[in-house]
């Protein structure tokens, strides 16, 4: 069967690629992300309505019932959208590589050098994540408490509704994406890894949509385009989520898109007639982002603000009326199509509040900040820590080399914050971990942020637009939405380290930046002379390049080799390592009681669970994912009778006191003072 689904599958990735053809303009990377978004959308909404008559699990009806919904999506367009004449994607292929090949052999041997480190070091890196996709499990912490965990359970129940997970995010996060995942799963013959096709495919469709948002904004110059599409593909925050299941990445593809449309329309609304189809694409992208995560919340000021340059502005009130309706019907469609089935009307039922739970709220929000005043004393606190994040020589410090040279660069900064006291290290009521100038290897390997193409070349160069040394229109909009999200994410939540993962979002506003290395004449690299600049920009490429490489070779959560860390602690190779050795990476001292678990327990096995918020759950499916869990103690529910079909019982001793009989499989003690989080003590009980 399962050679039945995977026809299925790509029977259906054609059948949107034709469809997409119709709607989009003769352009390779239009097809691409009108592709992506038709086929995204297809899929999440035919995952609604499969959840609501209990079918979520039924393969069978999945490879059929995409096509539907595929179907009436295209038709729905169709008619808002004038039919472009066909064309085939094959010969645009062969058409577009001929002109690459062209461009490339009229380069200047520098600019050669440029985009042959760049093209290389992608090649390497695209090849060792796909075996990294296919061939490794996922084990980052969220996916393990929350969101395979809850993919899992939907699977399980045939339904995602509502059913009080012992982890919040179970709940209480928007299940667009878990509908992806579920339909990656099932027509790949329940293939794990298959939970992570949909944010490697984001990476690369991010890549497509800032190729494209560049040439619209860039006069067409293909070595602007390839330059920022390069650099945002090896930034580090957002290289690191190419091979995970977390959901930011996907995120960031979607607001790509929506940021091309408006780029797009912004391009074309005087010469086509048919520009208004961006408006439309928009809006269907705006509400299958917000339908993804809450967080794109935080994204509106610097969306709104690139809708300002490429939409509003205009001659005549008349006109900017015809396009703010357009645009708005659109998103209003969206939301209600992709947003609102998503889980934050049920959110509202269940905990008052579309986000979740209070506890949630006062843990990762503005409400931990207290008062106001506090909340602007400490967000400010906060875009300066964020700012000193990103001045690091992320990749290149995984090496005990890189450190101390990392340590170096940086100690001006150290010594400039505490001439101005601003206390970043000392107060810590608004941070989730305390902010610390050197970062342990913990963080900044997992979660690194824009490496030295940020700040060697981002920051400079959109610090030359805003004080207009380098004139730029669009780029002082993409300026004002870089400040906006980089703002919003500094007062919206208290400090986390982790957060790396975020400002790939707001990578999307920098990397466009890079263009004025060859369409400014101020600051090209393409002009004669200025041999010390253009020294410069091909130190910060190649050093780009090895963070890159080493982000991903030195990758504890993935490595493709063994490798012993700055740190002293060693790591297998992550195609060799066992399941649970990988999996519990990020909590080590479970690895011993997960094991023991897994060795004791039958593969069909029907086990309730007594356990915690920050327990990893996810790993207890088993090797082949077939054990039924249940939890029985739901987040700030309190304890649950045990279930009559329940063969075992797995618990935290916090949770349900032992008694004779009990297995302890215990938690590794030794590690309490290593890790972020220790484990439980666990037990395992035999019910039949």
């Amino acid at each position: 069967m399962t050679i039945f689904y995977l026809i299925a599958l790509f029977l259906f990735i054609g059948y949107v690629g034709r469809l997409s053809m119709q709607l989009c303009r003769r352009s390779l990377t239009e097809w691409w992300l009108t592709t992506f978004l038709l086929g995204a959308g297809s899929v999440i909404l035919t995952g609604f309505i499969l959840s609501a008559l209990y079918q979520t699990a039924n393969a069978p009806v999945w490879a059929g019932s995409v096509f539907i919904t595929s179907t009436v999506l295209n038709a729905i367009l169709k008619r808002l959208l004038p039919v472009q004449d066909r064309f085939s994607v094959m010969v645009l292929v062969r058409e577009r590589w001929g002109t690459a090949r062209e461009w490339f052999s009229q380069l200047s041997t520098y600019s050669r050098f440029l985009f042959s480190s760049l093209f290389i070091t992608l090649a390497i890196i695209a090849i060792t994540n796909l075996l990294t996709v296919f061939f490794t499990v996922p084990n980052e912490w969220d996916s393990m408490t929350g969101h395979l965990n809850r993919v899992m359970q939907y699977i399980q129940r045939g339904t995602m509704r509502h059913f009080g997970g012992t982890n919040w995010n179970i709940d209480t996060y928007p299940k667009s994406v878990c509908t992806l995942q579920i339909y990656a799963f099932l027509m790949t013959g329940h293939f794990e890894n298959g939970f992570k096709f949909i944010h490697h495919l984001s990476y690369w469709t991010a890549i497509v949509s800032v190729f494209g948002i560049v040439q619209r904004i860039g006069q067409n110059k293909l070595s602007a385009s390839f330059f920022c599409a390069l650099a945002y593909a090896l930034l580090p925050d957002f290289l690191m989520q190419s091979i995970t299941t977390e959901t930011d990445i996907v995120l960031t593809a979607y607001l790509s898109i929506l940021l091309y449309m408006l780029f797009a329309y912004h391009s074309f609304r005087a010469t086509d007639r048919s520009a208004n189809r961006y408006l439309y694409l928009a809006g269907m992208a705006f509400g299958i982002a917000y339908g993804h995560k809450i967080t794109f919340t935080l994204l509106l000021p610097s969306v709104f603000t690139i809708m300002v340059y490429t939409v509003f502005l205009s001659p005549s009130w008349a006109t900017t009326f015809a396009r703010t309706w357009r645009l708005g019907a659109a998103i209003v469609v969206g939301v209600c199509l992709w947003m609102l089935p998503t889980g934050y009307l049920k959110n509202i039922e269940v905990f008052g509040h579309p986000i979740g739970p209070p506890t949630a709220l006062k843990h990762q929000s503005v409400e931990r900040a207290g008062s106001l005043t506090n909340l602007l004393e400490q967000g400010s606190r906060n875009v300066v820590r964020y700012g000193y994040d990103h001045i690091n020589l992320d990749g290149i410090r995984n090496l005990a080399i890189g450190a101390r040279l990392n340590h170096i660069m940086r100690e001006p900064l150290v010594v400039l914050e505490d001439k101005l006291h601003m206390r970043l290290d000392e107060e810590t009521d608004f941070s989730i971990q305390p902010f610390a100038f050197d970062r342990k290897f913990v963080f900044y390997n997992a979660n690194p942020y824009w490496g030295i193409f940020g700040f060697g070349l981002v920051f400079p160069l959109l610090v030359l637009v805003l004080i207009r040394y380098v004139r730029s229109t669009p780029h002082i909009f993409l300026g004002i939405a870089l400040g906006l999200h980089f703002a919003a994410l500094a007062y919206s939540a208290p400090y986390d380290p982790f957060k790396g993962r975020y400002f790939i979002e707001t990578g999307l506003f920098g990397i466009t930046f890079l263009a004025l290395l060859f369409t400014n004449s101020r600051v090209s690299v393409e002009n004669p002379g200025r041999v010390s600049w253009k020294g410069y920009v091909g130190l910060v490429t190649v050093l780009g390049c090895l963070s890159a490489l080493l982000c991903i070779f030195l990758n504890t959560r993935a490595l493709p080799f063994a490798w012993t860390a700055p740190d002293g602690r060693s790591f297998q190779s992550a195609f060799k390592a066992d399941r649970i050795r990988q999996m519990t990476l990020g909590r080590p001292d479970t690895y011993v009681p997960y094991k023991r678990f897994d060795e004791l327990v039958p593969e069909n096995a029907v086990v309730a669970l007594g356990t915690i918020n920050d327990d990893y759950e996810y790993p207890l499916y088993g090797p082949n994912l077939s054990r039924k869990l249940i939890a029985i103690n739901p987040f700030e529910q309190g304890l649950r009778p045990i279930p009559e079909n329940a063969d075992y019982l797995f618990f935290d001793k916090s949770v349900i006191a032992p008694k004779p009989g009990d297995i302890r499989l215990g938690t590794d003690t030794t590690m309490r003072d290593a890790v972020i989080v220790p484990g439980e003590d666990y037990y395992l009980r035999k019910l039949k």
